[in-house]
């Protein structure tokens, strides 16, 4: 999951109180349209020979998107649920220890090394090193800056609408 830091927050969430319904409305319509064109980037795109080639699909049906306004704030998040446990090592990279594999519906491994079939008990692991391979955080820096455009077009298009009305 990634954290926005802003600063000036308070400051922002008082003006955000005071403006009118119709501009929270018209925000809340173009993160939700925003964010359901990240998710699409994300699932779509990055997930899909992007940035990872898909293999069964389990690290996509894991990406959730949530749109909640509440109050003054009106947030989106998208992440992976915790379904696929490689989530985290794909986006950031990582390395992983080494360890013992051993069979749990055989009671052998059976493996191709060197053009041969080979059968084991038990293998040790040497631990695997996992470039970072950014599907969301690739995803959001691609589209930040329309992002960033969109909310102040609605802010802008908002006022001058309310100043035409008044």
């Amino acid at each position: 999951m990634f954290d926005l830091s802003l600063n000036g927050a308070s400051e922002l969430i008082a003006s955000l109180d005071a403006l009118p319904d119709t501009l929270r409305a018209a925000l809340t319509e173009k993160v939700q349209n925003q964010a359901q064109a990240l998710y699409s980037q994300v699932v779509d795109v990055n997930l899909d020979g992007g940035v990872l080639n898909a293999r069964s699909g389990a690290l996509r049906d894991s990406i959730q998107l949530d749109v909640e306004p509440q109050d003054a704030l009106i947030g989106a998040t998208i992440y992976a649920n915790g379904d696929a446990p490689y989530a985290a090592i794909l986006e950031f990279g990582g390395k992983t220890s080494a360890h013992e594999i051993v069979p749990d519906k055989a009671k052998a491994l059976a493996f191709l090394m060197n053009g041969k079939r080979v059968f084991a008990r038990r293998v040790q692991h040497p631990g695997s090193t996992f470039p970072a391979r950014s599907y969301l955080g690739s995803a959001l820096d691609d589209q930040s800056d329309d992002i960033a455009q969109g909310l102040q077009d609605v802010v802008v298009a908002t006022a001058e609408n309310l100043k035409e009305s008044s």
